[in-house]
């Protein structure tokens, strides 16, 4: 059986990206901060962000950039990405973001796929950039090197050639709900990356649907370390927090020092991490040192949370700490836990082992993978796990270039098979058990990996771990762990399989283990199992 959001339904603007977050901009709004460079302090009104956004979508579409072209944008978190990416929007055409660690062949692969027409970066990123572009002909007049060197010395556009041309911002006609704003690539750990096509109403949407779960304020000052060129970042926080004209602290990549630094220096008061992070912040002796007392609420998000985990970052900073979940092809978000914790809105605190509840104008369901059948919502307590799948506004129009893919996402139309398993509680609050194709199977039992996982980290000396299946002599699949240490802490293999097998039923025992320095993640935190496989 399906069920809805039990929060009320939101009208949903049938206007583009940049109308909805700037069209209602005031004289007081413009002078408002919008971004703050992290590390230099600069800083961008909204006046100045929309400026430029205008700027830039007049430089582009003088290029002969506009509606069905695409235009590759190549950098870390940095204000000039929301200049950018929103001057693409403006100008009609369509904005794949490629991520800031991907190698030549990696970009090279995307720009082919999404068969973009220039690419924007920056210096540091120049060299795989034009690697790239020359592989698959773009031409060096169309690689924009923002803090490059100018067009005279090197043929490269910079951002002042971009943002000073003069060019007024086209009028373009298009329809929200089929014109694709955003070409995201979906993260490939299960698969080939795929791009996942955004239309301007499902970034609409997905902003209007987390309004009245995520509490932004526009006093609130916001820490952007989660990159902007993954779907969370882009929705989450740069598309959320300037509809809210809240400000938001941009840092180019995650820093435990930088990072308690800028919510003391700059009183940030709201940021989004993912469980990495929270490890950090429960663990690390340094986060002491800094004055955190200004952060009210902390969103994990991009891989499962650990309610231990979680609390101990709450009651550590004393602050609200909150999980959601989604997935590129949604936008990213479906289900959150709301702004008080579910207290009021809900009239009950969602434990933090959920993702909380469907965000408005959604439905859900649990599908048993083994039958088809929809696991039924229960009277009282928890339902046996199953397939979410998740019907709304925010569900990507497809896979690009990808029908099979998409016929195999995207049942009846509508709803979107997500590939993990959930459960579902009495009054719809949901809790991801794990990826339905990561699960392992050890003697026909379910194994769920992050289960393990969040149980390997309450160990004292254990700073990071990864579980997966693997083959034993036998053939036989069984869980194995990769530990990441503490510093100067000795444990042995059999010291941590003992450790688990006292806290696990016997079927879930880690039965290998393997020290490692870094567990491999990519930039949204989810772990890169594949690459731990190989």
């Amino acid at each position: 059986m399906t069920f809805t959001s039990p929060f009320p339904p939101v009208e949903i603007p049938d206007v583009s990206v940049y109308d909805f977050l700037f069209g209602s901009l005031t004289d007081a709004d413009r002078e408002r901060v919008a971004l703050v460079d992290a590390g230099s302090g600069a800083t961008t009104t909204y006046g100045q962000l929309v400026d430029q956004i205008d700027a830039a979508a007049g430089a582009f579409a003088a290029r002969g950039i506009g509606v069905g072209d695409v235009v590759a944008v190549l950098a870390p978190n940095i204000p000039a990405f929301a200049t950018v990416f929103h001057g693409v929007l403006r100008a009609g055409a369509t904005a794949t973001t490629l991520n800031a660690l991907f190698t030549a062949n990696e970009i090279t692969k995307q720009l082919r796929d999404s068969k973009a027409r220039m690419i924007v970066t920056i210096s540091l990123m120049a060299p795989q950039a034009l690697e790239a572009a020359h592989a698959v002909g773009i031409a060096d007049g169309d690689v924009v090197i923002l803090d490059g060197e100018g067009s005279e010395p090197t043929g490269h556009p910079n951002a002042a050639e971009l943002l000073g041309s003069g060019q007024p911002a086209p009028d373009v006609t298009f329809d929200p709900a089929t014109h694709v704003a955003a070409l995201p690539y979906s993260s490939g750990t299960t698969g080939n990356p795929k791009g996942v096509k955004l239309s301007h109403r499902n970034l609409v949407s997905n902003v209007s649907q987390t309004v009245p779960v995520q509490g932004f304020r526009s006093d609130d000052v916001v820490l952007a370390v989660l990159p902007f060129f993954h779907i969370y970042g882009m929705t989450v926080l740069l598309n959320s927090a300037l509809n809210a004209r809240a400000s938001l602290v941009v840092m180019p990549k995650f820093d435990l020092v930088a990072f308690l630094e800028n919510i003391a220096d700059r009183k940030v008061t709201y940021t989004f991490i993912a469980p990495p992070i929270a490890v950090a912040l429960a663990k690390h002796p340094i986060v002491d040192e800094y004055d955190t007392s200004s952060l009210h609420t902390i969103v994990s998000g991009a891989a499962p949370l650990d309610e231990e985990l979680g609390n101990a970052v709450a009651r550590r900073l004393d602050l609200r700490m909150l999980q959601g979940f989604g997935m590129t092809e949604l936008s990213p978000v479906s289900h959150v836990i709301p702004f008080d914790g579910g207290e009021n809105t809900m009239g009950r605190v969602a434990s933090l082992q959920s993702c909380g509840w469907p965000i408005p104008n959604t439905e859900n369901r649990i599908v048993d993978p083994a039958t088809g059948d929809d696991v039924e919502v229960p009277a009282d307590g928890t339902s046996a796990p199953g397939e979410l799948w998740v019907s709304g506004p925010n569900v990507m129009l497809g896979y690009l270039n990808n029908e099979q893919a998409t016929a195999e996402t995207i049942v009846d139309g509508h709803w979107l098979r997500t590939g993990d398993m959930a459960t579902v509680d009495y009054d719809g609050c949901v809790t991801i058990v794990d990826r339905l194709k990561e699960l392992i199977k050890y003697k026909g039992y379910q194994v769920p990996p992050a289960e393990l996982e969040a149980l390997l980290l309450t160990h004292p000396q254990i700073a990071d771990a990864a579980v997966i299946g693997v083959a034993d002599a036998d053939g036989e699949e069984i869980p194995k762990a990769f530990v990441v240490l503490q510093d100067d802490a000795q444990l042995t293999e059999d010291e941590v399989m003992a450790f688990t097998a006292e806290r696990v039923a016997p079927y879930k025992k880690i039965r290998a283990v393997e020290f490692i320095e870094a567990v491999p993640k990519s930039a949204s935190g989810k772990i890169l199992r594949k690459d731990l496989k190989q």
